[in-house]
């Protein structure tokens, strides 16, 4: 940190990651990240998650993270909880189709039914 600019930047980087986390949204993105998740590449997913929500300016979205969700074979896994609709949980992602939830299923309503499960 060589500036008051820099650390400025810091700490409104921190203060949306923060927001995100906030419990009063619409849409919470829950991300399994056990020891599981994190070996089959769930820390990438997240990642790209909190980006394309930033990058969207999408308000409304929370994202959090869990601890193993228990089918350590799927991993990673996400799940997508939408207003009063079911929870969906979507399988094997990585952080490209994780931007694919995003642009699909966030913003425009349409589960990518080939990611998910059950």
């Amino acid at each position: 940190m060589k500036s008051l600019e820099e650390l400025k930047k810091i700490r409104e980087a921190s203060l949306a990651n923060m927001e995100m986390r906030n419990t009063d949204k619409d849409v919470r993105i829950v991300v399994g990240m056990a020891t599981c998740g994190i070996s089959a590449g769930a820390r990438p997913v997240l990642n790209a998650l909190i980006e394309e929500i930033a990058k969207r300016n999408l308000l409304n979205v929370q994202v959090v993270q869990t601890g193993c969700i228990g089918m350590c074979t799927f991993e990673p896994i996400v799940e997508v909880f939408k207003g009063d609709n079911e929870k969906v949980t979507y399988v094997n992602m990585d952080a490209e189709k994780a931007k694919k939830v995003i642009a699909e299923h966030i913003v425009n309503n349409k589960i990518i039914k080939e990611y998910t499960i059950g």
